[in-house]
């Protein structure tokens, strides 16, 4: 996982033109290269806005003009959308998609076969936004809410430790996206900071949920 983020942020930073504070789309069903994507982001001193897999153009495009986005890193398998987006937001410029079957120019992986596996993180203050959380807009316009890089620091230092009582040797496992701060937070970021395993599921539904469980303890 470090390597594939290290080498995210080298692209970032290098063939995309990410600057620090730039806002960062990321769209995809929870797999281990969405997950790489987001602290590739963090790493390159941008601004993760992970969205959910399963809205549109029209609400991505929103999105996109609420947070400024200017960069994307995707699946290919919400191509069509982001697309779709991209042609109502000219600010979304830069964008890479990942878990592609051909390889083309807009791959991200073609780019991090040739990106730098070592990248020192960019140095960001404590209160230096890393990510915006989106509500889902059913009372209107969908809000950003902006948590900073000690919230994440703190929700790891506190959550898993005494509350969950979690260790190293557990594995975890649930169905809210990763767009959902809680599904980031219960599938990414506890285990990952206390070097537990994570099971992720891209469909996750009562019946996957309960085979992933089986499947791997």
């Amino acid at each position: 996982m470090q390597d594939r983020a290290n080498r995210i942020a080298s692209v970032l930073t290098g063939a995309m033109g990410l600057v620090p504070g730039n806002r960062v789309l990321l769209c995809g069903p929870n797999n281990p290269m969405l997950v790489a994507c987001w602290f590739g982001v963090v790493k390159a001193g941008g601004i993760a806005v992970a969205a959910m897999p399963l809205l549109r153009a029209k609400e991505l495009s929103t999105i996109a003009d609420i947070a400024k986005i200017s960069h994307a890193l995707c699946d290919d398998a919400q191509r069509a959308e982001v697309l779709g987006a991209q042609q109502k937001s000219p600010a979304l410029q830069s964008i890479r998609f990942f878990n592609v079957r051909a390889e083309g120019d807009d791959s991200l992986e073609a780019l991090m076969a040739q990106a730098s596996p070592h990248f020192d993180a960019v140095e960001t203050a404590a209160t230096d936004t890393c990510l915006l959380g989106f509500t889902s807009g059913t009372t209107g316009v969908p809000k950003a809410t902006m948590h900073f890089h000690r919230d994440v620091m703190a929700i790891c230092a506190c959550w898993p430790q005494s509350i969950l009582r979690a260790h190293a040797d557990d594995v975890f496992v649930g169905s809210p996206p990763i767009a959902f701060t809680f599904g980031l937070g219960g599938q990414v970021l506890f285990p990952m900071s206390i070097g537990a395993s994570m099971v992720l599921l891209e469909k996750a539904g009562p019946a996957q949920l309960a085979d992933g469980i089986e499947r791997f303890g």
